[in-house]
């Protein structure tokens, strides 16, 4: 019974979706239109995506990545920036979640042993904030941009420039929190950087070629059931141990918003309600939304009654600030400050500063400021 409470806690957003599913299908009995319900295509990107990004941390990319980089800056302050900034650029191409685990144990082992406890805690609140909006600024960068960027057929560079003043005005932020923050010039020495290993170079290549493929996928170039098969084959010669890093619970969870959605989409009461309020308001419902139930399921279930894909980009990738389930992603860092917290309270060290009222004061500060950069943008254009 606890195992099944444990799994509950730890996924409450697959749970909900598969129940609300359920429920919906007694409401709209199965029949021949529930295949199209569907999105193979997302579903097999993402898949493949999850696959490549697993190989390529197998072979410890992401390692030596950080490793060289932190073997050139010197300070505390420095290694914090160089971090928030590697989650940023990173979290464009290999999603904030991957993102965030790849690099928050790195910001841990570094910076733990110098004792500053509150300048790591704010070290990693700006990391996670730093993937979450970073990522938004590609269609590969997380689940939802990948979802709306397919559903409502938007064109790449489209995308990137309709994000772009929200990514600059981030960054801008980020660096400027990071500096209010991460206060002092603390100098760092060698003994806690990580030891920087080599790379198979045949198997990187391998990897990149793939990535490059499924981008080519994504650009709707190549036939996804092409860039699929290709992945599998290679993986499965290459580095079977891969298909275990995949997130089979976000992929049942978009099964579960694609059925629910299908269902609510023939619910004509239901429609006709929540259209209306969408499509009057996509961006701030987007945002409120996200709050709940997090960024990507609201994605989806809002993309059911409105054709402004635009403003639910703008919204979802918005609203993954806020609340600390806005973005899922947010609580793979609140994992690992947490277990560092009970290692600390272990060896008699108590906790400074409260992470999830800072968390929330960060994140609430930065989504004020970006939602008035919208109504800014939206005012300009309009």
């Amino acid at each position: 019974m606890q195992k099944i409470i444990s799994f509950i806690k730890n996924n409450a957003v697959l749970v909900i979706s598969g129940i609300l599913a359920v429920i919906s299908c007694f409401i709209v009995i199965p029949d021949k239109e529930y295949p199209g319900y569907i999105n193979l295509r997302v579903l097999a990107i993402l898949f493949s995506l999850m696959l490549i990004v697993a190989a390529l941390g197998h072979i410890g990319t992401f390692d030596v990545l950080t490793g060289k980089l932190l073997s050139r800056v010197r300070t505390y302050r420095g290694i914090s920036l160089l971090m928030t900034l590697l989650a940023f650029f990173m979290s464009m191409f290999l999603t904030n979640d991957v993102s965030l685990v790849t690099l928050v144990p790195f910001a841990i082992m570094v910076l733990a042993p110098f004792g500053e406890n509150k300048k790591l805690m704010f070290t990693l609140i700006l990391m996670t904030v730093a993937a979450n909006l970073g990522s938004m600024l590609t269609p590969i960068g997380n689940p939802q941009n990948l979802y709306l960027y397919d559903k409502y057929q938007i064109a790449p560079g489209d995308f990137f420039l309709l994000m772009l003043p929200y990514a600059i005005l981030s960054l801008a932020l980020i660096i400027v929190m990071a500096f209010i923050l991460v206060k002092g010039r603390t100098e760092l020495s060698d003994k806690g950087k990580p030891e920087i290993r080599k790379v198979s170079v045949p198997h990187l290549v391998f990897y990149i070629s793939l990535f490059i493929l499924n981008i080519l996928t994504v650009m709707n170039i190549v036939d996804f059931r092409i860039s699929l098969a290709v992945t599998v084959v290679v993986m499965l010669i290459m580095d079977r141990k891969a298909f275990l890093k995949v997130d089979y619970n976000l992929l049942l969870t978009f099964v579960f918003f694609f059925i629910l959605i299908g269902n609510i989409g023939r619910i004509d009461t239901i429609t006709g309600a929540l259209s209306g309020l969408v499509s009057g308001y996509p961006v701030p419902a987007a945002i409120l939304s996200s709050q709940i139930i997090s960024n990507v399921p609201a994605a989806m279930l809002l993309s059911a009654f409105t054709d402004d894909g635009r403003s639910l980009v703008i919204g979802t990738n918005l609203g993954g600030l806020g609340t600390i389930i806005a973005s899922m992603a947010s609580l793979i860092t609140y994992r690992f400050h947490s277990s560092f917290v009970k290692e600390q309270k272990a060896k008699g060290h108590e906790e400074k500063g409260n992470y999830l009222l800072n968390f929330s004061l960060i994140n609430v500060l930065m989504l004020a400021v970006l939602f008035g950069a919208y109504l800014l943008i939206s005012r300009f254009y309009s």
